[in-house]
């Protein structure tokens, strides 16, 4: 194992944790806000912010799925040390991480009826992330709010499948905005 895959963790865990687990969390509870996040320090093509979310909620029970993008030995070698997380095919997913175009956004699940907590949570690497774009509204919005999606149309339908659906990360360098499946996009 190369020695960079043991670095890049949070420095100092309860500290840097906790401040990560407080943004991530509010970043899901206020759709389209877009915060910045430090302490990870992944290895490329894995954004800090995506590192971030990474080491918050993943763990050995929580399986992810890397899209061809993010698909690279130093990749899945530091996310196996840090977080144990099993690597697995889309399907079998909690979590995935990759770039738009190359997530296979259909394998994924979307819950089920009696267990719609059991969907994906995907975490998107986009080019930029800015307060543009597509009009937000629905819970934790109290008027409307803007945010950079890639497409629109996805993300519609995805809101009228609640309470199934797919729960979305956006991240860009060091910064973060998450677009929960409750999120209607205009």
């Amino acid at each position: 194992m190369q020695s960079q895959v043991l670095e890049g963790g949070f420095a100092d865990l309860p500290v840097d944790a906790s401040y990560a687990f407080r943004a991530v969390m509010t970043a899901m509870a206020r759709p389209g806000d877009i915060a910045s996040v430090g302490g990870a320090q992944p290895p490329g093509p894995m954004s800090v912010a995506a590192g971030v979310v990474l080491l918050t909620l993943c763990d050995p029970e929580t399986p992810i799925h890397l899209a061809a993008s993010h698909d690279t030995p130093q990749v899945r070698d530091w996310i196996t040390f840090h977080t144990g997380a099993p690597l697995v095919a889309a399907g079998g997913a909690m979590f995935a991480l990759g770039s738009w175009q190359a997530l296979p956004l259909p394998d994924f699940s979307i819950g089920t009826a009696q267990y719609p907590d059991r969907s994906a949570t995907l975490i998107v690497e986009s080019a930029q992330l800015s307060n543009t774009g597509a009009t937000l509204c629905g819970p934790g919005i109290k008027d409307q709010a803007l945010l950079s999606l890639p497409e629109i149309r996805l993300f519609q339908t995805n809101a009228t499948l609640f309470p199934l659906g797919l729960d979305f990360f956006f991240t860009c360098g060091d910064r973060l905005a998450a677009l929960p499946r409750t999120t209607r996009v205009g």
